[in-house]
């Protein structure tokens, strides 16, 4: 799993709220959490305790500062994504995961309790091979928020983002560091609650530092949108999430929360979650 951690005293999902910004139930509670569930979820040995996290997930998220869940869908050749989710996504393939089986299991966390917006992330081939209107409409119907595709350029999403929008459906765009201000500009029009700003000019994974120039980064999107930030890709430690918590209102963390989950080997799952969460946000987890 991924997750995305609100870091500012008004962080996305407050901010979102006070616009209005979200059409639908995401507007009260937008990301400033989510976790990579299908590709985390393959490391679940069986049913029972997928079960078992999903019954602890909510409870764990909600305490910790996560509101909303991102669930990744699996696919053959996630060009963004490092190592850890190039496995996970092997991990999921294999064993048989689908675009309906994820559904399914946002429709089962549902079932188990699950009150937090759910956004689903992934690349458009899986999307377009089930068909956009149909994936889109019955992500709706599992209870799905929103959609996440990190290969679908702005020019090409527009038939995607009215259907989401006639949904009730948020789409989230991506920004990285080699996005033009005037662009910028251009894919803030297309967000309706955060955009996801991309860190570095790589893929996902963990690493040791910040870049240099994020700061810089982040302060050229403020200058052309309000919308929420989120930064992602390569967020791992509690001194990363110390320093985006100065210059943005979220962090998204993917692999970090993989390595957890794979680390737990299906034995309380959401506890080491838990712990991790409290760690890297400097939590006191005794309140």
């Amino acid at each position: 799993g991924a997750l995305v951690l609100g870091l500012a005293p008004e962080g996305p999902a407050e901010a979102a709220e006070r616009r209005g910004a979200r059409p639908g139930e995401l507007a009260a509670a937008p990301t400033r959490a989510a976790g990579r569930g299908s590709r985390g979820a393959a490391a679940e040995d069986g049913a029972v305790a997928r079960r078992r996290l999903l019954e602890q997930l909510d409870v764990v998220l909600l305490a910790h500062g996560a509101d909303a869940v991102e669930l990744g869908i699996p696919f053959t050749d996630p060009l963004a994504d490092g190592t850890t989710i190039q496995k996970a996504n092997e991990i999921a393939l294999t064993a048989g995961t689908t675009f309906s089986g994820c559904l399914s299991l946002v429709t089962e966390a549902r079932s188990q309790g699950l009150s937090i917006p759910v956004l689903l992330m992934g690349y458009a081939n899986p999307f377009i091979a089930y068909g956009e209107e149909k994936a889109i409409r019955d992500a709706a119907d599992a209870g799905a928020d929103g959609f996440i595709v990190v290969d679908l350029p702005p020019e090409e999403s527009k038939d995607f983002v009215r259907i989401c929008k006639q949904q009730n459906m948020s789409f989230v765009p991506l920004i990285s560091p080699t996005t033009t201000s005037e662009r910028i500009e251009y894919i803030s029009q297309i967000a309706d609650t955060f955009l996801y700003c991309v860190s570095v000019t790589g893929t996902t994974g963990k690493r040791e530092t910040l870049p240099s120039d994020l700061k810089a980064f982040i302060q050229r999107i403020k200058e052309k949108t309000d919308l929420p930030l989120a930064v992602g890709f390569g967020i791992s430690t509690q001194s990363h999430v110390a320093q985006v918590g100065k210059i943005a209102d979220a962090v998204v963390m993917g692999s970090a929360i993989i390595s957890v989950i794979d680390a737990a080997g299906g034995v309380n799952a959401a506890q080491h979650i838990r712990e991790f969460v409290s760690h890297i946000t400097a939590h006191d987890d005794s309140q």
